[in-house]
């Protein structure tokens, strides 16, 4: 069928600066949050609603699923910038540091200290990268956005087949429910922890901590190391615990095979080339 005009068939419209919020507000405040604190906490200059958010996401599933029996981009075996003897050195500094700590996650989990100290290298550097976009905004701003008339405006291809934008129209619906399961369990994380919600930072799509957990990850497998008796993902102690205890129920167990280790790591980050390294890493430490 001919190619149409997004804008044509997707009928954008941007939300208006007043009330922009207040759907999902009302939706929050319907699923048991407090009204008054949403409505506090969504009139912040620093809350703001980003259509390039879900844009980005929907533009790179478009260009994957439009690259459909193209050759692909090769995958590397594992990424070798992670076994660079300056890495490698300030892992076994971590290692040295958080001994204590990481000896009672393997103790309590069964993880071992060089697969932990490895995971938080590739994760985020052992806590240098953790992400510098407001998660709240993120996950909120995907939610909101599950409207693709809101995003339209911002999407790279102009005209797609009819049978596509409606693809596209499912697929931000479907990826807005998911970012809205996350804003919930965020909000809770963040109860939970005594903090402000809007003081998260978080990866380009809501991963929080120095673990790179998603809020729904947090309030499932969050562990307190410290016994402060709540969960701070951005506490080294309760970052390690709480990456050994998703492990453990993802069916790490001692004595496991390379390939079975590596089975469960893959449960962490869906790549086999993050996975290789995580290995590559621990067993440098090992020597």
């Amino acid at each position: 069928m001919a190619a149409l005009v997004f804008v044509l068939l997707l009928f954008p419209a941007l939300a208006s600066a007043q009330g922009t919020w207040d759907p999902l507000t009302r939706k929050l405040a319907d699923d048991g949050f407090d009204p008054v604190k949403l409505n506090a906490l969504f009139s912040r200059a620093e809350v703001r609603f980003d259509p390039q958010v879900m844009a980005r996401k929907m533009n790179a599933l478009l260009e994957v699923k439009l690259s459909v029996g193209k050759p692909k981009p090769e995958v590397p075996e594992l990424y070798e910038s992670y076994l660079n003897p300056f890495l490698l050195l300030q892992a076994r500094g971590f290692l040295a540091t958080h001994r204590m700590v990481l000896s009672a996650v393997k103790a309590r989990y069964g993880v071992p200290e060089e697969i932990l100290t490895a995971l938080l290298l590739v994760e985020t550097k052992l806590g240098r990268n953790i992400g510098s976009k407001s998660a709240l905004s993120t996950l909120a701003s995907m939610a909101l956005a599950a409207d693709f008339s809101l995003i339209a405006p911002h999407f790279d291809h102009r005209e797609v087949p009819r049978e596509l934008a409606l693809w596209l129209r499912l697929r931000t619906a479907q990826k807005g429910a998911w970012a809205y399961k996350e804003l919930k369990a965020l909000l809770t994380y963040a109860h939970n922890a005594g903090v402000d919600p809007a003081g998260i930072p978080g990866s380009v799509y809501g991963a929080i901590g120095i673990c790179q957990f998603m809020p729904s990850n947090a309030v499932r497998y969050g562990a307190d190391s410290d016994g402060d008796g709540r969960v701070d993902l951005f506490d080294t102690g309760d970052a390690l615990m709480s990456a050994g205890r998703f492990l453990a129920e993802h069916g790490w167990r001692p004595n496991l095979t390379p390939e079975k280790q590596m089975a469960v790591l893959y449960r962490y980050n869906h790549s086999h080339a993050y996975t290789r390294t995580i290995m590559a890493v621990a067993e440098r430490l090992r020597d």
